[in-house]
C-alpha cells in the first residue's frame, strides 16, 4: 500500500485549495502546458477511452474568439488569467479505442449507439476536467472552473468541423488571493456518506 500524500500536499490539492476568480499577470508557458497534460493522460477512464480534449487560449486573439461565448460575469476572470482551458468531449471517442484499448472491440460497444456515446463522453471527460484540476493544483497552479458559457459559440470559434462538444472552461495561473470569495461551507460526513 502507497503511504498517503504529506499533509501540505493534501492541503495543496484539496484543502487549501481555492476557486480562483482572478489572477496576477504571470505567464503560464509551453512547458506548463505540457507538464499539465502529462499527469492528466494517466486518470482511468472506463475502457481508456479518453474523450477529453483541450484547446489552451492563451493569446490575446485567441481570447477575443472566446470572449463572446462567455457570460458577462466570466469575461473578467478570463481576460485576467495567463490561460483558460476549454474543455471538450470527443463524441467520436470511439473511433480511438482500437488504439487506446486494443484487447477488446471497444469500438463496437459504442458505435451507432447514440445513447451510449453520449453518457460515456459526459462522464469521462468529466472525469478528466477533475484530473485536470487535481493536476493542475500539484503542479502550483490555481484553477478557476467554470460553466458560465455558451457550448455552441465556443463550438463554433474553436471546434467547427470537429465532433468536438465544450463543456467546461478552467483559468489557470497564479490566483490573485485579494480577488478570493469568503470560502463556502461543505457537508459533513454524515450529511452525505453511510458506511453499510
Amino acid at each position: 500500500m502507497n503511504p498517503a500524500l504529506p499533509e501540505t500536499a493534501l492541503d495543496q490539492l484539496f484543502r487549501a485549495a481555492r476557486s480562483h476568480n482572478g489572477f496576477l499577470d504571470e505567464p503560464v508557458g509551453d512547458d506548463a502546458l505540457h507538464a499539465l497534460h502529462e499527469l492528466v493522460k494517466w486518470g482511468p477512464t472506463a475502457a481508456n477511452s479518453c474523450p477529453l480534449r483541450i484547446v489552451f487560449v492563451r493569446s490575446a486573439e485567441a481570447k477575443e474568439r472566446l470572449r463572446p461565448a462567455l457570460a458577462p460575469g466570466n469575461v473578467a476572470k478570463m481576460l485576467s488569467a495567463p490561460v483558460t482551458a476549454l474543455l471538450g468531449r470527443d463524441m467520436a471517442f470511439y473511433e480511438h479505442l482500437p488504439r487506446l484499448f486494443p484487447h477488446a472491440d471497444a469500438k463496437s460497444w459504442f458505435a451507432g449507439k447514440d445513447a451510449a456515446i453520449d453518457e460515456s463522453a459526459r462522464l469521462n471527460s468529466a472525469l478528466q476536467a477533475g484530473y485536470l484540476i487535481l493536476a493542475a493544483r500539484s503542479l502550483g497552479l490555481d484553477c478557476g472552473p467554470m460553466s458560465g458559457f455558451t457550448s455552441a459559440v465556443a463550438d463554433a470559434a474553436f471546434f467547427a468541423g470537429t465532433p468536438i462538444k465544450s463543456f467546461m472552461l478552467v483559468t489557470l495561473g497564479r490566483g490573485d488571493p485579494a480577488r478570493l470569495f469568503p470560502r463556502s461551507p461543505r457537508f459533513d460526513f454524515a450529511d452525505v456518506c453511510r458506511i453499510e
